[in-house]
């Protein structure tokens, strides 16, 4: 079979191995004569899978043995945004956010249905192309009046990346790491908790890992929220309060020891830094043809983005790649633009492929 070159934003990619995994348990799982998806969560098989997958995210990220628990939920990072909220606005703090994209200024906004949410910073008024100094944004803060400040580590439509993470002291700082945990080495101890829906790096969609200090757990026991939003209740139920997407979390089980076997996180890391220049070499020795949307220094190297001179180029550029085998390449709606997510799954042969078309149609439309 020709596979694709998926360049989607989500969902996104995944290895060939783990979908050959996942088909070959899709009927029966671990010799109970059954599918995984037709057994009782309450059941031994199940709920060692989700301890196991547990186990093998936090060994990934070095926080095995560091006070963390990785709750697995529903709803994406779009209802992070609000359960974050729910969870630990305290009265007389506020959550201060740094706005550097859309889901960014999205989660903000949900906050503010909430309780008390203020802007510590933002790079709107450069239309996304710069992020905020994180560094001089935490000037003033105290615990005192801050419940959590919240940065969203990779801006998926953008196309911009935090390199670096300041320290907080005993401000919590929170991350949405959709599309980008587990591409790369961070101090993940700086993180009092950090979310990603799993259809970029870590699976297909419909779960959502959190994975959460143990202090931020007390105080989400005590938040006046229903039990199934509070984060205590996931965690003392090991992820099994209500029937958990079983089958994205195995999926993700599959994904996380794909990662494993390929060299964990630095590997990974590495493997990114290769995919995304390829890329930037080709934007940036088109003598202006293709012009990057984010400034140098702010690139992600998750989601390339890039314009052409003109919509028609931009239209042919996506039509002539699509029939060439590239999938998933227009820009977000809302900006516009060609868009390559290399996402863990994304192979570097994708990128090397899709680097050569990109010097083809220079050559030809240029």
């Amino acid at each position: 079979m020709d596979r694709t070159y998926n360049f989607n934003p989500g969902p996104a990619a995944l290895p060939l191995e783990v979908l050959e995994q996942g088909r070959d348990s899709f009927i029966e799982f671990a010799g109970q004569g059954m599918s995984l998806m037709e057994m009782s969560h309450r059941s031994k098989p199940v709920e060692g899978m989700i301890a196991e997958t547990e186990r093998l995210l936090l060994e990934l990220i070095g926080l095995g043995d560091a006070g963390y628990r990785v709750l697995f939920m529903s709803g994406g990072a779009s209802a992070q945004f609000a359960l974050l909220a729910m969870n630990l606005l305290e009265a007389g703090k506020a959550g201060r956010y740094v706005l550097s994209g859309s889901f960014s200024e999205k989660a903000y906004e949900e906050a503010l249905t909430v309780g008390a949410a203020e802007v510590l910073a933002s790079g709107k008024e450069t239309g996304w192309a710069r992020l905020p100094n994180l560094e001089a944004a935490l000037t003033g803060l105290t615990e005192e009046n801050t419940a959590y400040v919240h940065v969203t580590t990779n801006n998926t439509i953008e196309g911009s990346q935090f390199k670096t993470f300041p320290d907080t002291g005993g401000i919590p700082l929170i991350g949405d790491m959709t599309s980008d945990m587990l591409s790369r080495e961070i101090d993940w101890k700086r993180f009092a908790l950090f979310y990603a829906g799993a259809q970029k790096n870590l699976g297909p969609a419909g779960v959502t890992a959190v994975v959460i200090r143990e202090d931020l757990l007390a105080a989400s026991a005590k938040a006046k929220v229903p039990a199934i939003f509070r984060y205590a209740t996931y965690a003392s139920n090991n992820s099994l309060y209500n029937t958990p997407p079983v089958h994205s979390i195995y999926m993700m089980k599959l994904m996380l020891e794909w990662t494993k076997r390929q060299g964990g996180v630095a590997a990974m890391e590495a493997r990114s830094a290769e995919k995304a220049a390829l890329l930037y070499e080709a934007i940036d020795g088109s003598g202006g043809f293709y012009g990057g949307i984010v400034e140098k220094p702010d690139r992600s190297a998750m989601n390339a983005t890039w314009r052409l001179p003109d919509e028609s180029l931009e239209k042919a550029f996506v039509q002539e790649a699509q029939a060439e085998g590239f999938a998933g390449l227009a820009g977000h709606r809302s900006v516009g633009g060609i868009r390559a997510s290399i996402y863990n799954g994304v192979p570097v042969e994708a990128c090397r492929a899709l680097a050569a078309f990109m010097h083809d149609f220079r050559k030809r439309r240029g």
